[in-house]
């Protein structure tokens, strides 16, 4: 998971919401168009950029690594005076709307920041009614967000067609790792004859360019280079029923994204990242089936490193209670 180098996508594909906010905001500061200590709120900041919290959220997050914008607690953010250039008058911000949002996307990413961190500390059951009324949206888009959601595997059809949030205990973590290891090599190998070469080249370079680097590295990067192999390259492969059940195992994917923003860093510098290149420098030199060995290895190394990630989730401070979320009893 990974960036730009740091903050550049993939070839062919568009940056995500919360890199192209974070772009906009950090000339903005650089400029002087946002003045220095200025307060920058999540809501003003969603309604003038027409998305949801969640992105901005990110945004912020990052500005907040690169030293752009310092956090206070309770406070929000605020714009740091350094790397600040003074001032310039007439620069009034306008309203800049960088999407065209189906109704469910602008609520989605803040829905699974709520659901994911709570289920290190159990099960959850998901009332679709309680999540349409908290988030104001009509039971329609909730339920596509549940439908979404389903997908990726964080939520389940329970009985009596109710939704359930499982916990990610070490058993459920070895189950889902169980899956991938038998999935994602395969699709490996279905991925790489349609996968340019170049774009290849591109992952691993960016690899490269961050172990370079690799102490200092921001959550959203850790993300992207994640992305770049689980989720951009295994898309490439042509098989739909296989990738639709890879989705449905990207849970702790899903899990790590909110991990790498919110919690203190587990490891001086990501395993992941040397594990994630010996895929790249194989299929670099056209060896494919050394690539998805190297991918069922990483994937069995990280099974305990998922662990440990859930387990400094549930060590901290248990997330305030939502409406739409209630506690199923242990079995």
């Amino acid at each position: 998971m990974t960036e730009s180098t740091d903050h550049a996508a993939p070839r062919g594909t568009a940056p995500r919401l919360h890199e192209r906010v974070r772009a906009i905001l950090a000339e903005e500061i650089r400029s002087g168009q946002l003045a220095a200590r200025e307060r920058l709120a999540e809501t003003v900041l969603a309604t003038r950029f027409g998305i949801s919290r969640a992105p901005v959220r990110q945004a912020l997050m990052a500005l907040a690594a690169e030293g752009l914008v310092e956090r206070r607690p309770g406070r929000g953010f605020r714009v740091c005076a350094a790397h600040h250039a003074p001032p310039r008058p007439g620069t009034a911000r306008q309203p800049q709307a960088l999407a065209s949002q189906p109704s469910w996307e602008k609520i989605y990413a803040e829905v699974v920041d709520e659901i994911v961190p709570r289920t290190a500390f159990g099960d959850w059951r998901v009332i679709e009614s309680e999540l349409a009324r908290y988030h104001g949206v009509s039971r329609t888009v909730a339920r596509e967000v549940m439908a979404r959601l389903q997908q990726r595997g964080i939520v389940r059809k329970a009985g009596h067609s109710r939704w359930h949030a499982p916990a990610l205990t070490p058993a459920h973590v070895n189950e889902v790792y169980e899956m991938r290891e038998v999935l994602e090599p395969a699709a490996l190998s279905r991925a790489v004859p349609h996968v340019a070469p170049e774009r290849i080249a591109a992952m691993a370079d960016r690899l490269r360019a961050a172990m370079a680097r690799a102490s200092t590295l921001a959550g959203h990067e850790l993300d992207r280079l994640e992305s770049d192999l689980h989720t951009e390259l295994l898309g490439a492969c042509p098989n739909q029923e296989m990738l639709q059940a890879i989705r449905f195992y990207h849970s702790l994917l899903v899990a790590h994204s909110f991990l790498y923003r919110w919690t203190p860093p587990l490891y001086a510098t990501e395993p992941f990242l040397p594990e994630h290149l010996s895929i790249f420098e194989a299929l670099e030199a056209g060896h494919t089936a050394l690539a998805a060995k190297a991918l069922k290895q990483h994937l069995r190394a990280s099974r305990e490193r998922a662990i440990a990630r859930v387990e400094a989730v549930a060590s901290a401070p248990r997330p305030a209670p939502l409406p739409y979320l209630t506690a199923m009893p242990e079995p």
